[in-house]
Parts: structure tokens; C-alpha cells; sequence
């Protein structure tokens, strides 16, 4: 098997250095924006300049989750439906109808 292929029994994800630092770099940029809001929250600003904070947030984990999902389809999904292993498309349903609530 493939070193950069997902290990069905152990369900981790070995990723190239490229996609683990986007990954990481697009979750310290979240992780910062989340700690701007409670910033603005602890000096009382104003609850329209906070929402847009929020709506900045929520589209960073937007496009992160684009990314991941993209990346989940193109190599643990599709190396699996290659093989046989349906059910991966299985799980990729459950996983799509909850990102969709």
C-alpha cells in the first residue's frame, strides 16, 4: 500500500507536506480569527462588528472544509471504490448530509 494512502484499520490519513501545512495554516488563521471574537466580545464591541467577524469565520471554515473534502474524495474515496470498498461511499453520504443541516 502506498505510504500517502489512508489505512482503512487504522483511519489515519498521511498527507504530503504541502496539504498538512495549507491544512495547519488555514487552522491557525481560524484559530486567531475565533480569539479576535472573543476579544471584541470581552471589550463589549459592537454586535454588528463582532457578526462580521463571525461571517469572516465561517468562511474560513467553509473553504477548509472545501479543501479537506476535496482531498478525502480525490485519494481515501476513490483509492477504495478502485478496490471494490464501497463503503466508503457509504460514509461519504452520512458525512455530506451532515456538513449540509
Amino acid at each position: 500500500m502506498d505510504e500517502n494512502k489512508e489505512c482503512c484499520c487504522s483511519r489515519t490519513k498521511v498527507r504530503s507536506d504541502a496539504e498538512y501545512r495549507d491544512l495547519i495554516t488555514r487552522l491557525n488563521r481560524i484559530e486567531g480569527q475565533i480569539r479576535g471574537i472573543r476579544g471584541m466580545v470581552e471589550k463589549d464591541a459592537y454586535c454588528i462588528d463582532i457578526l462580521g467577524q463571525v461571517a469572516a469565520v465561517s468562511g474560513a471554515l467553509n473553504s477548509f472544509t472545501k479543501i479537506l473534502l476535496s482531498s478525502h474524495i480525490r485519494t481515501c474515496v476513490a483509492e477504495d471504490v478502485r478496490e471494490g470498498n464501497e463503503e466508503k461511499l457509504d460514509e461519504l453520504v452520512r458525512t455530506l448530509q451532515k456538513l449540509m443541516k
